[in-house]
């Protein structure tokens, strides 16, 4: 799944980028950033194997948390934790991951 691995290569980046992080801000943001990446990713794998109602309902799911990952990914950034180099290559993925899955959501209406 196309989606999966997008969301792979995020992680990937998002663990590298975190482990640069304050000590502070590892334990707190990092940490949360990274369980709810995971948590996206567990809701997409989870999604493909459901009928298309439910499915519906884990997309939409899935789609709010992504957009919490944008927002937490904005603040690390904006509060100088990921340099802006860093910040928008993780926004680059999440923006394609968005696109993905609004697409997959068009297609069970």
């Amino acid at each position: 799944m196309p989606i999966v691995q997008k969301l792979y290569i995020f992680y990937r980046d998002l663990h590298a980028a975190v482990l640069l992080f304050p000590k502070v801000d590892k334990h707190s943001l990092g940490q949360i950033l990274q369980n709810k990446s995971l948590q996206l990713i567990e809701t997409i794998l989870i999604a493909s194997r459901l009928n298309s109602n439910a499915k519906k309902n884990m997309l939409i799911q899935a789609n709010g948390q992504l957009d919490l990952i944008k927002l937490l990914i904005r603040l690390a950034h904006e509060i100088k934790i990921i340099d802006h180099t860093k910040y928008l290559s993780l926004q680059a993925y999440l923006q394609e991951v968005g696109r993905m899955l609004g697409g997959w959501l068009r297609s069970l209406q």
